[in-house]
């Protein structure tokens, strides 16, 4: 079984800057990408960033120059460092990652999501 943890969500005033934090554990023997989707209000599910695992990134247009994914993919741990936010940033922001498990299944994984909250 596979579990992802995000922390780092919050409350921010426009301008600000938040870092989120995704912890993934249990039966993950090898990641192919970690990213970082997000859901607004009424909105679906986005793409926000991902980080494959020789390094690559790609970013949603919208916080491109803003947002940078990093992680560290043999300890399974991605992080969105998220500068400048904006009131249109707001959303339940959720970690995913696209690995295999100890038989070679693979398969896509969810956290629970964080909640980010840019006041104007």
């Amino acid at each position: 079984q596979v579990q992802l943890v995000e922390s780092g969500g919050g409350l921010v005033q426009a301008g600000g800057s938040l870092r989120l934090s995704c912890a993934a554990s249990g039966s993950i023997f090898s990641v192919n990408v970690m990213g970082w989707y997000r859901a607004a209000p009424g909105k679906q599910r986005e793409l926000v960033a991902s980080i494959t695992s020789s390094g690559s990134t790609n970013y949603a247009d919208s916080v491109k120059g803003r947002f940078t994914i990093s992680g560290d993919i043999a300890k399974k741990m991605v992080y969105l460092q998220m500068n400048s936010l904006k009131p249109e940033d707001t959303a339940v922001y959720y970690c995913n990652v696209d690995a295999y498990d100890g038989t070679w299944s693979r398969g896509t994984y969810w956290g629970k999501g964080t909640l980010v909250t840019v006041s104007s």
